[in-house]
């Protein structure tokens, strides 16, 4: 195989703009590393969604803030799912004005209980929490916080109590004490934050943005985004 050919493939992951899959065309976006309820109900509709246009979705787990510079630059066609605001401070970045899903961002302890009255109200404990959940991060600067990859290594910190509490989003964490079998682990009221979450296109793919919006406007319409979040998370 000539240099420039084996260059060209093994560029291939981080240039996803440029490889178009036999028969459907290829959309390549990111997301944060780990098993996640709520990245597969948005994973699952946005497939569904993609589908109906005739396009391939390949979902791409990265770690931390990476996920968000590498849709941003181009890398990648799109961040999977975030909050609302987050093409404000990546500028090549255009949300899809359809919320996927609610995120609610609430406080896991074992054995250590307080009343939950916002944010400023967790400064005395340390925080596990999953690196790149921008919300958590902007609103924790100047606690104490061990940040990690994944929901299973903050709530493992926790355990061993290299952290008091652990903070992120519902499904996720109720996920790991499931397969974990915490049953020792707890969740405080309120939650801290509960949003919509926005899938976001690179800027080079505005004219899919309304095609998409389109699409799941029209699978909220039909439940078929209320059956996805049932079958994956019942109950939520």
């Amino acid at each position: 195989m000539r240099r420039s050919t084996f260059l060209r493939l093994a560029l291939l992951p981080w240039f996803p703009a440029a490889y178009t899959a036999p028969g459907k065309p290829m959309v390549n976006v990111s997301t944060l590393v780990g098993a996640d309820p709520a990245t597969e109900i948005a994973e699952q509709v946005l497939r569904e969604a993609y589908n109906r246009l005739g396009y391939e979705l390949t979902v791409h787990r990265l770690p931390g803030e990476r996920t968000l510079i590498y849709a941003n630059e181009g890398r990648m066609d799109g961040e999977l799912y975030r909050k609302l605001g987050m093409d404000q401070t990546y500028g090549n970045l255009l949300i899809v004005p359809v919320p996927l899903l609610t995120y609610e961002i609430v406080v896991f302890t074992h054995g250590t209980n307080f009343i939950v009255h916002g944010w400023e109200s967790l400064r005395p404990f340390t925080i596990g929490h999953v690196r790149g959940i921008k919300i958590v991060q902007e609103n924790t600067i100047g606690m104490r916080t061990e940040a990690v990859p994944t929901m299973t290594q903050a709530f493992q910190k926790m355990m061993v109590g290299r952290t008091d509490i652990v903070v992120g989003n519902r499904l996720s964490g109720l996920a790991v004490v499931k397969t974990l079998k915490l049953d020792e682990v707890h969740v405080l009221s309120p939650p801290l934050a509960s949003f919509p979450v926005y899938h976001y296109l690179h800027k080079k793919h505005e004219e899919l943005v309304p095609r998409l919006s389109s699409v799941l406007r029209q699978m909220r319409a039909e439940k078929v985004i209320e059956a996805i979040q049932q079958r994956v998370a019942p109950g939520s």
